[in-house]
């Protein structure tokens, strides 16, 4: 790259997930926000899967799973139910709006490369 050469800078949505078009951004935008903070807790104490198993029920690899931000089998409540076993309460707020119609030409753009 030289220096005469221009970059082009976007503003992301906030979504990392919705940025790139996918159809469930916010789902999992959320499992991802649920998720570090189960980690964050394993963090903190110092909790090995195994030990997090036996002081939830939790199976360990979920757990592992979960560590490595695998979160294909987990749903929002499952992982706001394992919170739960930490003693954690969750408050979800939600807000509905339209898309902006920036947003419904990334899409589109994002599909038509799809094919």
């Amino acid at each position: 790259m030289t220096k005469d050469e221009k970059i082009e800078i976007v503003r992301g949505s906030g979504n990392v997930f919705r940025d790139f078009g996918d159809p469930n951004a916010d789902i999992e935008q959320l499992k991802c926000i649920l998720a570090t903070r189960i980690i964050d807790i394993l963090d903190a104490k110092k909790l090995s899967v195994r030990k997090a198993e036996s002081l939830t029920g939790v199976n360990a690899s979920e757990f592992s799973h979960i560590r490595n931000v695998k979160l294909g089998r987990f749903t929002a409540d499952r992982l706001i139910s394992i919170l739960n076993k930490f003693d954690q309460q969750v408050d979800v707020t939600v807000e509905v709006q339209p898309r902006s119609k920036r947003q419904k030409k990334v899409i589109r753009a994002l599909d038509s490369m799809n094919p």
